[in-house]
């Protein structure tokens, strides 16, 4: 993965190491250099960056308050003359704190903690964390329980009731079957009889005129089958 960095420092020679330090260095690409904590401060509420090189002391704006400034905090390696605000800084979540002159080896090391937290970082926006799709159904006067829609099997008629078969229970509830299938994402859920909706990805067996759910047949209707069929089939 390739780190985008930006440096600060008022110092041109303090640059130019930081610069010729990221030559040794893969996939760590300078998007730009700053004199000003300012003007630096300025480009990052129209960009973004994986790393931040900071300098401390500066004119009008300092890299603590720089710090404090920002909106959104891209890691941040300290590039100071003084060790004296190691702690402050820390307390500001930095990633490291490089003293002047900065060697190749210590720099390195820096570079691979970076390398490691936006690794780190990268694979955690990669894991989505999904939602699961829910009802919440009238099962009394007074209680509505939540059902997930991954765990219907089949909702059958039984005139103006429903029963709801779930993977780990039943429901009976007062509504008709046209109505609560249309609730239902038409993807994963098809009515095969004018009493039995099913849900598509539970179906074990197609057998002619027929499917089986959990070990039970259920038959599909004279008027559904072609298009139960398709969907079922492709």
């Amino acid at each position: 993965m390739i780190i985008n960095c930006i440096i600060i420092d008022d110092e041109p020679l303090a640059i130019n190491v930081i610069k010729n330090h990221l030559l040794e260095i893969d996939k760590v690409n300078i998007i730009d250099t700053f004199n000003s904590a300012i003007e630096a401060l300025n480009f990052l509420k129209e960009n973004t960056v994986d790393l931040i090189f900071l300098d401390i002391n500066m004119p009008l704006l300092d890299g603590i308050n720089f710090i404090k400034s920002l909106e959104i905090k891209p890691l941040i390696i300290i590039t100071s003359a003084y060790d004296e605000y190691a702690v402050k800084t820390y307390e500001l979540e930095v990633l490291d704190y490089l003293v002047k002159p900065i060697s190749f080896p210590r720099f390195l090391k820096a570079i691979n903690r970076a390398r490691k937290e936006t690794d780190s970082n990268s694979s955690t926006n990669n894991l989505k964390i999904t939602k699961r799709e829910h009802l919440f159904i009238k099962v009394d006067k007074k209680k509505m329980q939540k059902i997930y829609l991954d765990e219907i099997l089949v909702i059958e008629s039984l005139r103006d009731y429903l029963k709801i078969s779930t993977l780990t229970n039943r429901y009976i509830i007062h509504s008709t079957l046209t109505s609560f299938t249309d609730k239902l994402p038409s993807n994963n859920f098809i009515r095969i009889h004018r009493s039995f909706t099913i849900a598509i990805d539970k179906i074990e067996v197609v057998q002619g005129n027929s499917v089986e759910i959990d070990g039970i047949k259920y038959v599909i209707g004279r008027s559904y089958i072609e298009n139960v069929k398709k969907q079922i089939l492709g």
